[in-house]
């Protein structure tokens, strides 16, 4: 009789930010269904269906990552997996000569600022207890390409040096620091103008889903896929940063 394979994350606990909606959701619901113990934290609790146990925070407060982080240990006792999903909804009217500085210091409070600390007390957490774990930040594939919400691609752009920098540092001890870049991924964070515009621009002929970002998630974040992944930044997004799509404008 073939016996059953055991699930991929089965026995982590995992500690995930922007868990109400769109990607955050899709990775709390995936790494669940991976066998994790998962606490998801947000302003707001996500769908009561959804199985994730919540713990609520602000991080675009200067103490909410301190908060979330000593909750978190508190109730998972240790933790093995962080993945930083939390961002701000964009607002396609935030254009470079146009945002506000209140607009500016939310998001880079919340993807910059709370996911550098909550990321690094995270692997230092890790790191103390003896823990080889693993950190996901989801960036963006504006990182490095113009997307005309200037606090938005600066924010990923941090992101991806803290990763790097993060994964260089806390690899020796066996921590694994890596980055999921999404492409157009309706919901959440993210609303298009014009969808149907921008569909017709990805090579793939469709846009993402969370569960899409999901899935590469949890390889990444598996010993089984993921083992040798370090400082990486992974593409996905149907093929959309082939493209140039978002024309300039005040």
């Amino acid at each position: 009789m073939a016996t059953m394979s055991m699930k991929l994350l089965e026995g982590e606990r995992a500690l995930i930010t922007g868990c109400a909606g769109g990607i955050g959701r899709g990775i709390a619901k995936a790494l669940l269904a991976e066998g994790a113990t998962v606490l998801g934290s947000d302003i707001v609790a996500p769908p009561p269906g959804d199985g994730i146990d919540f713990l609520a925070a602000d991080l675009s407060q200067p103490g909410g990552w301190k908060g979330l982080l000593g909750g978190a240990v508190k109730k998972l006792g240790t933790i093995s997996l962080f993945v930083h999903a939390a961002s701000p909804r964009r607002r396609e009217v935030d254009t470079p000569l146009s945002v506000s500085e209140e607009t500016w210091d939310t998001m880079v409070d919340i993807n910059l600022r709370s996911g550098f600390f909550l990321a690094r007390e995270a692997g230092r957490h890790m790191r103390d207890k003896g823990i080889r774990g693993r950190i996901l930040l989801i960036t963006s594939q504006h990182r490095d390409t113009a997307r005309n919400l200037p606090h938005y691609s600066a924010s990923k752009a941090g992101m991806t040096m803290v990763m790097k920098e993060l994964a260089r540092v806390l690899a020796p001890d066996g921590i694994r620091v890596n980055a999921i870049a999404p492409g157009a991924i309706p919901g959440g964070g993210f609303v298009a103008d014009d969808l149907g515009a921008l569909v017709a621009q990805i090579p793939l002929g469709r846009a993402g889903t969370p569960d899409d970002i999901a899935q590469v998630a949890v390889a990444i974040l598996s010993e089984r896929f993921g083992r040798y992944l370090v400082g990486t930044t992974v593409e996905v997004d149907g093929g959309l940063g082939l493209m140039s799509w978002i024309p300039a404008k005040a």
